[in-house]
């Protein structure tokens, strides 16, 4: 039994001894395989980690990590590059961004990190007058919607100011207040407001006021005539002067762009009232004298000289038709007046005017002075005829 015991000990150690040296055998084959890995850093969307790999290229790696890539996805170095120990891999992966440019819709695949950096790889035509949503630096996320209002040039008139300016706007109103343009009431727009915009539209912004003006006027007089059988017929004489009275006048002005367009009349407010001319016109017969009409006579020439003559009639602007020595020439049209200065005719003084006869100075005239005389005549066209000229002027005794 001691014996039989002993061999089967002897056998079963040296059935271990082998169990062992196949177990060491295994182990060293394993130890010399992990010994082959090459170690990698390999970043993916910005997530850094260590790893260790038989891959024979960046692409093997990739395989073994599952990633799908895509052109549009940046990674470096190359998919053919062989690996190497202690390589860096960096790998990021492009995103799926829906893109409307005007009219103009797509999806553009790309690893920028912000809608700035987007613009600037796909060269996207984008100016500084555009409008771009999300702003510029948005993050880049899967299915972002990027939207960009391509900016136009329209024509802006607002009052007196004219000007050129960009906008995205696709409205009137939208447009007014994009360029902060506060509209009144009364403001008329044109186009209207709900009306879109393009490249040829001109929007017009007329300022429209009401304004009150009140002004201060006068009121005129009346004239009122009345018979005085004291005064010789022909005659008149002024009892009361009169006065002119006053009143505000209130009116409703509408300015266009600060140009008065209409005025009208909204209120009148006497402030004082008129006070009326009162005039006494005579009724009492007169004889028909000679004072105005001079005859030759016996009178003789004291002194002449040569005189610059005009003519005159009774019914001229602003005449009252009485010479300055009471004659009413309208009542005695046959009248032989000449106006004078005093100076140097004295009034009531007979002459004799070459080409016109035998009158009387009876008269005066604002333009009268010195060597000059106005001769009266019943109508104007003898006057007219008369004209102006030099004559010889006799002074009579």
């Amino acid at each position: 039994m001691k014996k039989l015991f002993s061999e089967r000990l002897k056998k079963n150690k040296i059935v271990l001894s082998a169990t062992s040296l196949l177990v060491l055998g295994t182990g060293t084959a394993y130890g010399t395989y992990e010994g082959t890995k090459e170690t990698v850093s390999l970043t993916i969307d910005g997530k850094e980690q260590k790893i260790r790999t038989h891959a024979d290229t960046v692409n093997d790696l990739l395989a073994e990590k599952d990633i799908d890539t895509r052109k549009e996805d940046e990674l470096s170095p190359a998919k053919n590059e062989k690996i190497k120990d202690n390589m860096k891999i960096v790998y990021k992966a492009a995103k799926p961004i829906k893109v409307a440019i005007g009219d103009e819709r797509r999806t553009i695949w790309s690893s920028a990190d912000t809608v700035k950096e987007l613009i600037e790889q796909e060269n996207l035509n984008v100016t500084e007058h555009d409008k771009i949503n999300p702003a510029l630096d948005t993050a880049i996320k899967k299915d972002l919607s990027l939207t960009i209002d391509k900016a136009f040039k329209i024509a802006l008139n607002v009052g007196e100011n004219k000007q050129q300016v960009w906008t995205t706007s696709t409205t009137v109103a939208d447009f007014l207040k994009q360029q902060n343009v506060e509209l009144n009431k009364l403001d008329k727009i044109e186009p209207a407001l709900t009306e879109e915009l393009d490249e040829k539209s001109q929007v017009i912004v007329t300022r429209i006021e009401k304004v009150t003006d009140v002004v201060e006027e006068p009121i005129a007089f009346n004239v009122v005539q009345k018979n005085d059988s004291s005064i010789e017929k022909g005659q008149q004489k002024v009892i009361e002067s009169g006065k002119e009275g006053k009143q505000k006048k209130h009116y409703e002005v509408v300015l266009e762009n600060g140009k008065e367009v209409s005025r009208d009349l909204i209120k009148t407010e006497t402030l004082e009232e008129s006070q009326d001319r009162v005039v006494a016109l005579g009724t009492k017969a007169v004889q028909q004298t000679s004072t105005a009409t001079v005859s030759r006579g016996n009178d003789s020439v004291s002194k002449e000289f040569y005189a610059h003559s005009t003519a005159y009639t009774a019914n001229c602007n602003g005449c009252s038709g009485n010479t300055a020595t009471g004659i009413n020439l309208r009542a005695n049209p046959n009248a032989k007046v000449v106006a004078v200065d005093p100076n140097v005719i004295p009034l009531g003084t007979k002459v004799y005017v070459e080409g016109y006869g035998y009158a009387v100075a009876a008269d005066t005239g604002s333009a009268i002075k010195g060597n000059k005389i106005d001769v009266f005549f019943p109508s104007k066209s003898a006057a007219y005829r008369w004209g102006s000229k030099k004559v010889k002027v006799k002074i009579l005794e």
